[in-house]
């Protein structure tokens, strides 16, 4: 996989993996680097996730990867980060992605403060566009929030991390998902509930939460103290600031309802005054059936080569 280079004033020393050669860290986590990388085969730069193995099976984050790899295949659209391909070898699992070089949304919070409204509308169209994808194909994301909105050159949205993510087929017999999971500030109240929760109305509440962000440039509900926040939450008392027109401020309180059977659904979305504003709706996207049965190959610990599995060619 490593590429020999001369010492002293020989060539530097480059990592392969496959086709890709590896190139500096962009993020690093608690069992994963995520790497700039060039596909030597067309120089087209991509990232690429790298997992430890060994931490993912001693942490029984085995399941949750395999989630996460298998969500990521389902997805194929214009707003969604793309998985190109996975390869493993006996240490490492690598996930080769499309590469978002514009940043996080949540860094153009911060520089700017807030966005303008149009701005925020155009960000929202696109993360609503995602979303509604992700829900046809059965995926709910359930950690939504500014960290995990990419940017690229282009100014388009591309939402990423689908490691909390769930499928419908996870729903307990009464229809609704049993995990509390995500950021403290964007969960729904019914998630805090603990009671069990529909995905789409959970989702759709974060996306709420993240167009309030946008515009106000700061969260609609927090406090250091989690049990408060989680009151604010659940009394769910939303105060917009001045600035917010009419249209904006009613479509976030019909969002941040507390009520997730009243709360407004993401076809009801598409109907309303001020979303439907300079909206483009998306290309309709062509999903061509995707076979899940590989994943579990990146986790067989009998194999010691690098390999590629069951992904659709991407490269032109």
């Amino acid at each position: 996989m490593a590429a020999a280079a001369g010492r002293g004033g020989g060539p530097r020393r480059t990592t392969r993996v496959g086709p890709y050669e590896l190139g500096k860290t962009v993020g690093e986590g608690s069992f994963a680097k995520v790497k700039i990388a060039k596909d030597t085969r067309n120089a087209a730069t991509c990232a690429i996730k790298v997992l430890d193995r060994n931490h993912v099976l001693r942490h029984k984050m085995v399941e949750q990867i395999k989630r996460e790899i298998a969500t990521m295949k389902l997805i194929r659209h214009p707003n969604v980060v793309q998985l190109h391909e996975v390869m493993a070898s006996k240490s490492k699992i690598y996930m080769v992605l499309e590469f978002v070089e514009g940043g996080e949304l949540f860094d153009k919070i911060v520089n700017s403060g807030k966005l303008g409204e149009d701005e925020a509308r155009r960000y929202f169209h696109q993360l609503i566009n995602a979303v509604d994808y992700c829900h046809s194909r059965g995926v709910y994301h359930r950690d939504l929030k500014p960290e995990n909105l990419l940017l690229d050159s282009y100014g388009a949205l591309k939402v990423s991390d689908f490691g909390l993510s769930a499928f419908s087929p996870q729903t307990k017999e009464d229809g609704l998902l049993h995990t509390a999971c995500g950021t403290p500030n964007y969960v729904a109240p019914e998630v805090l509930a603990d009671k069990g929760y529909d995905g789409m109305a959970a989702d759709v509440w974060s996306c709420g939460i993240i167009l309030f962000v946008l515009m106000a440039g700061y969260l609609p509900f927090d406090d250091p103290n989690l049990m408060t926040l989680y009151k604010l939450i659940s009394r769910a008392n939303v105060s917009c600031p001045p600035w917010f027109s009419t249209g904006a401020r009613n479509l976030i309180k019909r969002i941040l309802d507390p009520n997730p059977h009243t709360r407004i659904t993401i076809a009801q979305i598409l109907e309303d005054e001020w979303f439907k504003k300079d909206y483009k709706p998306p290309h309709s996207e062509h999903n061509e059936d995707v076979s899940l049965e590989d994943v579990d190959a990146a986790f067989d610990s009998s194999e010691n080569t690098l390999w590629r599995r069951g992904e659709r060619n991407q490269n032109p």
